[in-house]
């Protein structure tokens, strides 16, 4: 699709789902993606009601709210080429802080079979059988520098993950030769996910150091498995309460990471509700009462989190500052908004390093909007994804209740909590 066209199509879907045209003032308080508190208990809103447009390349982008996030212009916005990635695992696999080209390759290979996949009949089969026989090959002739790559701790845990990779890719073979189009996806998954570990098993203890004004703080050293529990009042099926995957990667966000899971320690969304859900995102972390964010009982105050981003080609994260505060505007974030229910911290307009502890799940078509062009990243802080049960997000709705938010994998990786 032309440019021009993609500009006419996300503007004119934003304004429908707003019912609002074009963007215009924004607030002079806190600017996030869900509506203040102390708005709501003061009664009148301090100023008029946000509109919203989505556009690539234009002036700003503005997410439809009672206070919205108002986005600043680009300097050199540009499509990136080939497709964006849009799988939240295969971002997750790629943002590890490795550098091993053998387990990279075989990545590649086995991440390029879901594009086979896309050619109708049995011939995309010949393309996933080249790829799978490449990644084979690769294991085979390279097996010795991926072993030796193993952090000294973790060595049992990928020796054990890259036999488990060596057998699910002898079997999938065996699934191509049977030509079982219906089991090539699930069995790529599979060696995915022990691709996933063996490159887990690379990584040597925390990568970096985290600056020492905020390294007293909450942080995640490393991943973490969350389960989230929704009741939803509607779905297709009538009122259901369903189940949510997310994965923290504290690798290259440990300071949003650490004080977000902190807060899932303590309870704070728990029997919270969905705060705000328009088709464009799914917000919840608005407490009850005059805060709109987590005021910490040890000082009585507010406890903020810094904007932190992390970009291709860097072992640690930018932090404080935006891409386009720097002008790196056409840099690339390792945790780009390209997958269904990005997570990401939500902040006022003005002030990067005002997110506390409202989130939001970017709901979104990342055909339209690829990373480096879609306007969010570089601006917000991403700090973990949905992995498993995306697709329920776009049932939420404003007074959905969250049961619970709980750590499953990961809890020792948390420090200074």
């Amino acid at each position: 699709m032309h440019l021009s066209a993609m500009r006419s199509t996300v503007a004119t879907r934003t304004a429908r789902a707003s019912g609002i045209g074009a963007p215009h003032a924004t607030c002079s308080s806190r600017t996030v993606v869900a509506p203040m508190r102390a708005q709501r208990e003061q009664g009148a809103f301090r100023s008029s009601l946000e509109s919203a447009a989505f556009s690539l390349g234009t002036a700003a982008l503005v997410v439809a709210t009672s206070l919205a996030l108002q986005f600043a212009p680009p300097a050199e916005a540009k499509l990136t080429a080939g497709d964006p990635i849009k799988n939240a695992q295969a971002i997750l696999r790629y943002a590890l802080p490795i550098d091993n080209k053998p387990i990279r390759s075989i990545q590649k290979e086995l991440e390029s079979v879901s594009d086979a996949l896309r050619v109708p009949g049995s011939k995309s089969l010949g393309r996933v059988s080249r790829s799978v026989n490449s990644a084979r090959s690769t294991l085979d002739r390279q097996r010795g520098a991926i072993e030796a790559a193993f952090a000294p701790e973790k060595r049992a845990a990928g020796m054990a993950a890259l036999a488990s990779l060596d057998g699910s890719l002898a079997e999938f073979q065996k699934i191509i030769d049977f030509q079982d189009k219906q089991e090539v996806p699930l069995k790529q998954r599979e060696a995915l996910v022990y691709v996933g570990a063996v490159e887990e098993a690379m990584v040597n203890g925390f990568p970096y150091e985290v600056p020492a004004e905020y390294a007293s703080r909450p942080l995640l050293k490393g991943r973490a498995t969350l389960g989230m529990r929704v009741d939803f009042r509607e779905t297709p099926q009538g009122p259901q309460t369903l189940d949510l995957k997310i994965v923290l990667d504290g690798y290259s966000a440990p300071v949003s990471a650490g004080q977000f899971m902190d807060l899932v320690n303590k309870g704070f969304y728990n029997g919270m509700t969905i705060q705000r859900a328009d088709g464009f995102v799914v917000q919840t972390g608005d407490p009850d009462g005059p805060d709109d964010g987590y005021r910490d009982p040890a000082t009585g105050k507010i406890r903020t989190v810094p904007f932190e981003l992390r970009v291709e080609g860097q072992t640690m994260p930018i932090y404080d500052e935006t891409l386009e505060d720097l002008g790196r505007v056409n840099e690339q974030p390792i945790l780009p908004f390209n997958a269904y229910g990005t997570l990401a911290m939500a902040r006022n307009e003005f002030e990067n390093n005002s997110a506390s502890s409202q989130v939001f799940f970017l709901l979104r078509e990342s055909e339209l909007t690829p990373s480096g062009s879609n306007m969010l990243d570089g601006r917000f802080a991403v700090f973990g994804y949905v992995i498993e049960g995306q697709d329920t997000l776009g049932y939420m709705k404003v007074g959905d209740k969250i049961e619970f938010i709980k750590v499953t994998e990961g809890a020792e990786n948390l420090v200074n909590a």
